[in-house]
C-alpha cells in the first residue's frame, strides 16, 4: 500500500484465497510419421489438428495401395524374383503372400502388397474411431519417401519444444526394413519420454501379427521385443500384441486399380477360367451365358485399364465403348466370385493394424468420461473384428508378468464380450510404484499441474507467507484430485501430504541460496487387477 498522507477512510482489498491449479492436458498424442503432403504451416513441422477431415486437409489421404499377383509355380512361391522382393522390403510378406486358389485344382495365385508400407493415415483412422479428439502431427516425409528410422526419431527432436503432448507414436516405425531399427527407434521413443518426464510412449510390437509361440523353436516376437527395447525409462512405455483384424478400410476403396499393371492379365485369367462358357446345361438360359460372355469379353480388356488411363476417366460414366472403372468393378463383384474373394483378401490385408493408435484413442476417451486415474483396460475397441492372435489365459500370464518386469499388455476375445484390452502394465512391471500406466499418467498429470502453479512464484520473498500461499494452493488441488477419485483415503490426510518450510523441507543454506523446497507426496489408486472369491462351507449345526 502506498504511503498514506491525507486524514480519511482507504479500502485496501486483499486476496482472500490463494491462487488455484490449473490442470494440464491429460491425453493429447503426438504423432509421427509420413503423410502425402507436408503442410507449411506449424512451428518446426508440427501442427495441432482434432478431427480426421482436418488430418486429410493438411496432411491429404492414405498411401496408394498396390498389390501384385503372381501364378504359384510350385512350393514357396519361387516365380519371385529378385527385383520383385526388393520392391517389396517395405513389409515382411511372409504371411502376406496370400494364397488364392479358386478355379479348381488347376492353377493357384499368391497375392503380395508392393512398395512402402505407409500407416499413418490408417493410425489416424484408428484413434478417432475409438474416441480420439485433439493431437499433434508431425511429417517427417511423404510418399515419396522411403520408411528411415533417422527421419522418425528426427520428429522426436522437433516434439521436445512442445510441452503439451502426453503420448507419443510412431505409426510408420513398424514397417521399417529390420526388427534392430525398429528396435533402436523404441528406446530413443522411451528416452525422449523419460527426459521430458511428461508423456508416455504407446509401442506396437514388431511383427505382431505372428503367433505367441513359434514352433520353429525360435524366440517369439514378444520375446524379441522385450530383449530390444533396453532397460531406461520403461515406466514412461506401454505396449500392447497382438496386432487387429479392423473394419477400418471399406470395401468400396479397393478395386483392380489396385493392382499392378502387369497382375491385370493374370486377372483376366483367373477370371477367365471361372466363366468359361463351355458343357452349359441344355435348360440354362440363354440370357444368362450371353450376359457371361459379354462380361467375359469386358475381361479380356482389363489390361487396358491402366493407371494412367482409368485416372483419366470419370469415375462413374463409361467411356470410349468401356464400363467405367466402377461400373465393370461393381459388374466383376457381382458375376465373379473369384474377383470378389480378392478383394477381400486385399481390404482383410489392409485392416490388420498394430493396436497403439487405437489404444491412444482409448485413453482420450477414460480421461474424459473417467479420468485419468482410470486403468485403461477391460474397455472393448471400435472397428475391430478380433485380435489377429488368439490369447491363452496362460500365454496371457506370461505376458502380464514375466520375470524380468516388461509386461505386454494382452488384446483379447471374449465369448458374449467381444474384443477387449486386458492389461494396464507399464513395461516396469517389476517396480511397486510405475508398475500401472494410470498411475504413471496420473502422478505425470499432477507434477506437471503443480510445476506450473507453483512458478508463478518465481522470485516471491522465500519466507513464511510465500510458504502458506503454496502450501494451500497445493493442498486446495490435492483435495478436489481426492473428491473426484484419483487418491485414495478415507480422508485427505490420509490421501496427502504438502510440506514446504524452514526446518521442514529447507535448511537455512538453502535459504541463503534462494531455493524453496516443497515435497509432496500422494496416495494413487491401484486398480483390482487380481480379484479372489473364496468358498467355504462350513458344517450343518444342529
Amino acid at each position: 500500500m502506498e504511503k498514506i498522507k491525507n486524514p480519511g477512510v482507504y479500502i485496501v482489498e486483499e486476496n482472500a484465497f490463494p491462487s488455484s491449479v490449473v490442470e494440464v492436458a491429460t491425453a493429447i498424442p503426438a504423432f509421427i510419421g509420413y503423410t502425402e503432403k507436408i503442410p507449411a504451416a506449424g512451428a518446426d513441422g508440427l501442427l495441432r489438428i482434432s478431427s480426421l477431415r482436418e488430418f486429410e486437409r493438411w496432411f491429404g489421404g492414405p498411401a496408394d495401395y498396390r498389390f501384385r499377383i503372381r501364378k504359384a509355380t510350385g512350393e514357396g512361391d519361387k516365380s519371385r524374383s529378385e527385383a520383385d522382393k526388393k520392391e517389396e522390403r517395405g513389409e515382411k510378406l511372409a504371411k502376406f503372400d496370400m494364397h488364392l486358389n479358386l478355379i479348381g485344382d488347376k492353377e493357384a495365385y499368391y497375392v503380395s502388397r508392393v512398395g512402402t508400407v505407409f500407416r499413418l493415415y490408417e493410425a489416424m483412422r484408428f484413434f478417432f474411431q475409438n474416441g480420439g479428439g485433439a493431437c499433434y502431427i508431425i511429417s517427417v516425409g511423404d510418399y515419396k519417401d522411403q520408411i528411415r528410422d533417422e527421419r522418425l526419431a528426427d520428429g522426436l527432436r522437433r516434439l521436445e519444444n512442445e510441452p503439451e503432448p502426453t503420448l507419443v507414436l510412431l505409426p510408420d516405425a513398424v514397417s521399417l526394413d529390420t526388427a534392430e531399427a525398429f528396435y533402436s527407434l523404441c528406446r530413443k521413443e522411451i528416452a525422449h519420454c523419460g527426459q521430458m518426464g511428461n508423456r508416455m510412449a504407446i509401442l506396437d510390437v514388431y511383427q505382431g501379427y505372428k503367433a505367441f509361440q513359434n514352433p520353429a523353436g525360435e524366440k517369439s516376437v514378444v520375446d524379441r521385443f522385450r530383449e530390444g527395447v533396453g532397460t531406461e525409462s520403461l515406466s514412461y512405455a506401454a505396449a500392447y500384441y497382438p496386432w487387429l483384424e479392423t473394419t477400418i478400410v471399406q470395401e468400396s476403396e479397393l478395386s483392380f486399380q489396385n493392382l499392378t499393371d502387369d497382375s491385370l492379365a493374370l486377372l483376366v485369367e483367373m477370371i477367365s477360367g471361372e466363366l468359361a462358357l463351355t458343357d452349359h446345361p441344355e435348360n440354362e438360359l440363354e440370357s444368362e451365358a450371353v450376359r457371361k460372355e459379354r462380361v467375359l469379353s469386358m475381361v479380356k480388356q482389363l489390361p487396358d485399364y491402366t493407371s494412367a488411363v482409368v485416372n483419366s476417366w470419370d469415375d462413374d460414366q463409361d467411356t470410349f465403348g468401356k464400363l467405367s472403372p466402377a461400373n465393370l468393378h461393381r459388374t466383376l463383384l457381382a458375376m465373379s466370385q473369384s474377383y470378389k474373394a480378392l478383394m477381400g483378401l486385399l481390404q482383410k490385408y489392409l485392416n490388420q493394424l498394430p493396436p497403439a493408435a487405437a489404444m491412444a484413442g482409448l485413453y482420450t476417451l477414460v480421461d474424459s468420461t473417467s479420468g485419468v486415474w482410470k486403468a485403461p483396460a477391460n474397455l472393448s475397441l471400435n472397428s475391430v473384428m478380433a485380435p489377429s492372435v488368439p490369447i491363452s489365459t496362460e500365454e496371457q500370464e506370461y505376458l502380464n508378468t514375466p520375470l524380468d518386469g516388461k509386461a505386454v499388455n494382452a488384446i483379447r476375445s471374449f465369448i458374449g464380450e467381444g474384443v477387449l484390452v486386458w492389461g494396464a502394465r507399464t513395461l516396469d512391471g517389476n517396480s511397486n510404484e510405475w508398475r500401472y500406466i494410470h498411475v504413471r499418467r496420473t502422478v505425470m498429470v499432477l507434477e506437471q499441474s503443480m510445476l506450473a502453479a507453483v512458478k508463478a512464484y518465481t522470485f516471491e520473498p522465500n519466507q513464511a507467507a510465500t510458504w502458506i500461499t503454496v502450501k494451500s494452493m497445493l493442498e486446495n488441488y490435492l483435495t478436489q484430485q481426492w473428491k473426484m477419485g484419483a487418491l485414495v483415503g478415507a480422508s485427505p490426510l490420509e490421501a496427502f501430504s504438502v510440506r514446504v518450510g524452514l526446518g521442514e523441507t529447507m535448511t537455512d543454506e538453502d535459504i541463503q541460496s534462494g531455493i524453496m523446497r516443497v515435497s509432496a507426496s500422494v496416495a494413487v489408486n491401484r486398480p483390482a487387477e487380481f480379484i479372489e472369491i473364496s468358498f467355504a462351507q462350513p458344517m450343518q449345526k444342529t
